[in-house]
């Protein structure tokens, strides 16, 4: 496990258009699906890593809060599944069902969608407004596994609510960390290493 922060692709970057399956359906999701929302999160994750086990309950409850509002989630696992099963779309489906996600998990099998956001770790957060411009890249809150504070979803929470209130988001923003994302052999984006 490589401790990994985010790129922080630049604010205002347009949301990279992607078409991927979601894990329990089978059925593609794409940028249109949310074509109806105010603002739209992104967010990279998997099943494995320890730092998106220690934040899994509140990303639940994100998508309880804002099941019925302006904002639209998608999760996408972008991990190599051959060489981590847990990250594979079988075992992804469970974590849906255990944590009842309301919100798609869709799997990134080429790369090419987390190398378009450039994603680089798990969790990684990317918040979009209406017009699908980046106003938000970085951390969900202060919490990690070993440091004792609470996770309360603080950081990300708060650049949701400016954007659904249609004000600025800060620019003050921390870097997301985690495990690094699991690149197929090979496969790996400049921005890696």
């Amino acid at each position: 496990m490589a401790l990994t922060a985010s790129t922080m692709l630049p604010l205002g970057t347009k949301a990279p258009d992607f078409e991927l399956p979601e894990v329990v359906s089978g059925k593609a999701t794409s940028l249109s699906r949310f074509a109806d929302k105010k603002a739209l999160l992104v967010m990279f994750i998997c099943r494995h890593c320890p730092f998106v086990k220690h934040v899994q309950k509140e990303l639940a409850q994100l998508g309880k809060d804002y099941f019925t509002g302006d904002l639209g989630i998608v999760a996408i696992s972008a991990n190599d599944a051959k060489n981590y099963p847990d990250d594979a779309p079988e075992s992804l489906q469970a974590m849906v069902a255990e944590l009842g996600l309301t919100f798609p998990l869709c799997y990134d099998e080429t790369q090419e969608t987390a190398k378009a956001y450039t994603a680089a770790c798990t969790p990684d957060f990317f918040v979009f407004d209406q017009e699908r411009k980046l106003v938000y890249r970085g951390q969900l809150d202060d919490s990690r596994p070993s440091n004792g504070k609470p996770v309360t979803g603080a950081d990300l929470r708060a650049a949701i609510e400016a954007v659904l209130a249609d004000k600025p988001v800060t620019t003050d923003q921390k870097p997301s960390v985690g495990c690094n994302i699991k690149w197929k052999p090979g496969n790996q984006p400049n921005y890696f290493g």
